[in-house]
This record gives structure tokens, sequence and C-alpha cells, in this order.
């Protein structure tokens, strides 16, 4: 057995309604003064008056930021970090989805270390602990809460960038999914597609293991049950709840065992043609899992019945192709885009994308089958035929 590390949050609070004990932690993490990190979608929504109700039950004065972009760039950062200096904040609390999430993660650390924030884009640059964190999401997706990895655009080269380092982890996750009942059809969508990725790819990934392996299958069997539920029915509480387990679940093994090509992928799709993360990696992952499938057929077979079906009778490679079937099918039921030509790629567009994403070699490592940049073309040239709606 090789050496591995098992991370996640310090405190993890999970259940309906469970935005209620924030006040609590707040008080047994010793905070005196405290600054709520969101956006305007998310202020404008009332969410936040049930944090704020539970922090003023323990006189935790507050003060709230919305100034996160969706998909933020460095200097979204930087311009908030102007703002943040010299407050003396002993806690950060963000609530909202995974952009918001990776903001007051990065904030937290910017806030005691030198360091420009470009700096410390790669694995593990950070040198000091950051700023305690609370962090609650509002979405079923990105996983961000359990994450030691934040994901941000940088303008300049037009690709999204990543900072990796376990001083991202909070010290309270609340994962409370009355907080998504109000989330719309097509974020929905998006974003609980983006959890399904991560937790497929953490499974078939190069450093899954046993202890990732069972809470990767368990994600992928909550979504795929009520991912369309909850796109369709956004009242429906057990699917929302069972989308927000399965978020988490996908998170806690994206953060330990990584995921792969589909996410490298992705990443130049979100720099260049601002692609929503979650619809960039669902759009290629049928594509990726395609070409991944015949690196590793037990576990894809594995994940076919993760997914619901009724592998009985079929041969493994049989049973393992049925996963990306399942897949391109879900997508397609919930208004996920199904070519590179509905988010704006021209055939001119494939090669460079191509090499901007032979470039992310931590997550290509990562990946079951080892992809050359003529390899990554044809997935890119593979993903722009593919029939649109």
């Amino acid at each position: 057995m090789t050496i591995s590390y098992f991370r996640t949050a310090q405190t993890l609070i999970t259940g309906r309604n469970s935005i209620s004990k924030i006040g609590e932690e707040a008080k047994k993490l010793g905070s005196k003064k405290a600054i709520i990190i969101t956006d305007k979608v998310i202020r404008q929504t009332g969410l936040l008056s049930k944090v704020i109700f539970s922090l003023e039950e323990i006189n935790l004065a507050v003060d709230i930021m919305d100034e996160v972009m969706p998909e933020p760039p460095f200097e979204n950062l930087e311009q908030m970090m102007i703002q943040l200096e010299g407050k003396e904040y002993d806690l950060l609390i963000g609530v909202g989805g995974g952009s918001v999430l990776d903001a007051t993660k990065v904030l937290s650390i910017m806030l005691t270390n030198q360091e420009n924030v470009r700096d410390l884009v790669g694995i593990e640059k950070v040198q000091n602990a950051g700023i305690s964190t609370i962090l609650v999401p509002t979405t079923s997706g990105t996983g961000s809460e359990v994450t030691y990895n934040a994901i941000f655009t940088d303008v300049r080269d037009k690709v999204k960038k990543g900072i990796v380092s376990p001083y991202l982890l909070p010290k309270v996750a609340i994962v409370d999914p009355a907080l998504t009942l109000t989330v719309p059809p097509s974020v929905t969508a998006a974003t609980g597609m983006d959890a399904l990725v991560h937790a497929v790819e953490s499974y078939t990934a190069i450093r899954a293991g046993e202890l990732t392996d069972g809470i990767a299958l368990q994600a992928i069997k909550l979504i795929s049950r009520s991912l369309r539920k909850a796109v369709y029915n956004g009242k429906d509480v057990k699917a929302r709840e069972d989308m927000a387990m399965g978020s988490l679940l996908a998170g806690i093994s994206l953060g330990n065992a990584g995921v792969g090509a589909v996410h490298a992928l992705a990443y130049p799709l979100g720099g260049k043609f601002k692609v929503p993360h979650g619809v960039a990696n669902s759009l290629l992952l049928p594509f990726v899992m395609k070409y991944n499938v015949v690196a590793d057929l037990e576990k894809f077979a594995e994940v076919a019945k993760a997914l619901g079906e009724n592998i009985e009778g079929l041969s493994l490679r049989e049973a393992a192709n049925c996963t990306v079937y399942v897949l391109t099918q879900l997508a397609q039921d919930i208004g996920i885009p199904s070519s590179l030509k509905d988010v704006g790629v021209t055939a001119e567009d494939i090669p460079n994308l191509a090499e901007e994403a032979s470039k992310i070699d931590r997550l290509l490592n990562n990946n079951p089958r080892w992809l050359t940049v003529k390899e990554i073309e044809k997935i890119y040239e593979e993903a722009y035929r593919a029939n649109t709606k």
C-alpha cells in the first residue's frame, strides 16, 4: 500500500437547517470580528438573513462584502483584498457558489502571506496558514468547501489557474440543502454535472484509493438518481438533499484523489471563451471518458452500475462503455450543451486549446490514460463535431 494523505474540512456540519449552527461555530473559533464574503446575487436572494441571525445570537457583529465575480479573475481578488487590509478580521465566512468559496479561501491566505496572489499559483506554495474560514455552499456542485484548491481566471493568459494548499481547507464547512431550494434549473444542471464529473474523475484517477473509491461511488449514485429531479422540480427536498450530499462527497473524493483530463481540457474553455466551469466539464465528460474507458474497464463498469445501469449479462467492455452513453444522455436530458460549437468554439480554435490543455500536467498526470497534444486535439474535434441541440 502506497502512502497517501486524506484531508477535508476540520469540522463538517450537514443537514437541513444546519446553517443555524454557524453562530455556535463562530463562537467556538473565538471570533471577535467577522466578514461575510459573497456575491450580489446571493445577497439579493435574502439567504444571508439566516447567517446573520445566527451570528447576532452570539452578539457577533459582521460586515458583508458582496463583490465576488463569477469565475473570478485574479484582479477581482486583488480589489477585494484592498478592502480587507487593516480591518483586523479574524473570521471570513464564505456564502455562495464555488467562485465565492474559492475567493474566500484565497483571501484568507492573502491576508497572512506577503506574496502576490499570482505567485501562489501551483502546488503548496503557500507559506503561512490563513485567517479562519467558515464555508457555506449555496449550490450543489463544486465541493469547494472541502477541497484544498481554488480556481481562478487568468485574464492575461486566457486560462484557468489553480492554487493548491492544505491551508485553504476551512475550519468549518456547513452544507445545508435548504439553501439550494431556489437555485434556478440551469445553475442546478451545470453545478450538478460538475459534481458528477468530480466523482467520476476522482474514482478513475491514478491517485484514487480505497478511502476515496467508496465515497466517489456513493456520490455518483446520489447525483445520478436525483439530478434530473432537482433540475425540473427544484422544490423536491429529497432530491436537493441527495444533491447536497452527493456534491459534498464528490468534493471530498476530488480533494484527495484529484481529477484528470476532463478538467484539464475544460480550463482553456473557461479562460478563453468564458464557459462556466460546470458546463465546460459536463460538455467534455463523455468524450474524455470514451477515450479513458479502455484504460480501466473494471472501474468504468462500476461507474455504470453506480449510474443505475443494469449491466448483468454484459461483457466487461460492454458494461464499461455504458458509462459513456449514460453520461451523454444525462447531460442532454438536463439541457447541457452537447457540442463545442454551442459555446462559440470554432475549428480554428482547437489547436490552441489543445496546446493550452497539454500544459496542465497536474491534472493530466492523474488521468488513467496518457494524452499527447494530438490526442487532446482529437477529443476536442470529436466534441466539436457532436450534434448540437
